[in-house]
């Protein structure tokens, strides 16, 4: 249970406590974890948006749960959504790049992706449907599965977590953590299937753009890889609602 504890301690801010005794490439070995705490921030989520929807129109249900999901996350994947626009927007060197991710202050750049996410998010949520409203579990869960097949790119620096979670990563966490976001998504029918697809191919666009800009990824680059597959997973659930 050391690395489901690393996981849900690295993810969440839940109270479950990171194991003292931390070892080099504990963030990779949790890994195979990450799915399931996807799950778990699902379903919390899943349950305000439930109840909100009960009491409030659905704007302000929608703004309530998704202040309680970015609380859940304790906002690690929006910081480094913010990083990666700064840096990999940045028209200079990939070595400034790397500098602009790595400063803890925020641009412009940065800012507005912050902005245009929680506002995609926030009209999502106060857009679906009850029958679709288990998205978010998908949501959820595929994100954090995205980080898994996005470690097999190389890493664009050889220091920070994206090193340490290469460290301890095995490719077959990729097979065992893909169990719980399709199990979900074959549920969910045609549009969870499809919301798989779409938030691969999200997946492989941003990695495909992070190798362009940087060479390859960073612990940044996966946060980023979440808060983007979040936003399109759901949005996927609208088309044709309308």
């Amino acid at each position: 249970m050391r690395s489901l504890r690393t996981a849900f301690g690295l993810m969440t801010t839940l109270p479950v406590r990171i194991p003292d005794d931390w070892s080099a490439g504990d963030s990779g070995r949790a890994a195979v974890w990450y799915p399931f705490v996807g799950l778990v921030i699902g379903a919390f989520t899943w349950l305000v948006w439930k109840g909100t929807a009960l009491i409030f129109p659905p704007w302000v249900a929608a703004v309530v749960t998704l202040l309680v999901w970015v609380v859940l996350t304790g906002g690690l994947h929006l910081d480094g959504l913010a990083d990666c626009c700064d840096g990999l927007l940045a028209s200079t060197s990939v070595e400034r790049r790397l500098e602009i991710m790595k400063d803890p202050r925020i641009g412009a750049f940065g800012v507005t992706g912050l902005i245009l996410i929680l506002l995609v998010k926030a009209a999502a949520l106060a857009s679906l449907t009850p029958v679709f409203s288990f998205s978010i579990l998908l949501a959820a869960s595929l994100a954090r599965f995205c980080i898994l097949p996005a470690a097999l790119v190389p890493l664009a620096r050889p220091s920070g977590m994206g090193a340490d979670f290469a460290l301890g990563f095995r490719r077959s966490f990729i097979l065992w953590g893909a169990v719980i976001p399709l199990v979900i998504a074959f549920l969910l029918g045609i549009r969870g299937v499809g919301a798989i697809l779409v938030g691969l191919s999200a997946l492989s666009l941003i990695l495909l753009f992070a190798r362009s800009r940087i060479g390859g990824v960073t612990g940044d680059v996966f946060g980023m890889i979440v808060e983007i597959v979040e936003a399109v997973v759901l949005l996927t659930f609208l088309v044709g609602t309308v």
